[in-house]
């Protein structure tokens, strides 16, 4: 298992590993009152997102990473201090993705 980061509405670039996942993020993302918001973090397709641990942090400008969440498996998860609990994280092996999950908006 390694840890990708992935920055809401950044592109990110792991370097811990002997392999250098790629990792891309929609610029932006829409959604409607109440539904569930799911932010993608797409690995390069050489990289298997079910061996990696994903970590979500937020930024915003001028300020420093916000740690929200660790995602492994449904029962390898961690939210950050203070994160709500609509906060989930989740993996898509079809589309070799991480997931942010934000409910009930």
């Amino acid at each position: 298992m390694y840890p990708v980061p992935c920055l809401p509405s950044a592109v990110s670039v792991f370097a811990g590993s002997l392999s250098q996942p790629v990792v891309t993020q929609p610029a932006s993302l829409s959604t409607s009152l109440g539904a569930t918001a799911r932010l993608t973090c797409t690995l390069s397709r050489d990289i298997n997102v079910g061996s990696y641990n994903i970590y979500w942090y937020q930024q915003n400008p001028g300020s420093p990473p916000r740690y929200l969440l660790y995602y492994y498996s449904d029962s390898s998860t961690q939210l950050g201090l203070g994160v709500p609990s609509h906060f989930s994280g989740s993996k898509d092996a079809s589309a070799n993705a991480g997931l942010l999950l934000i409910s009930a908006l």
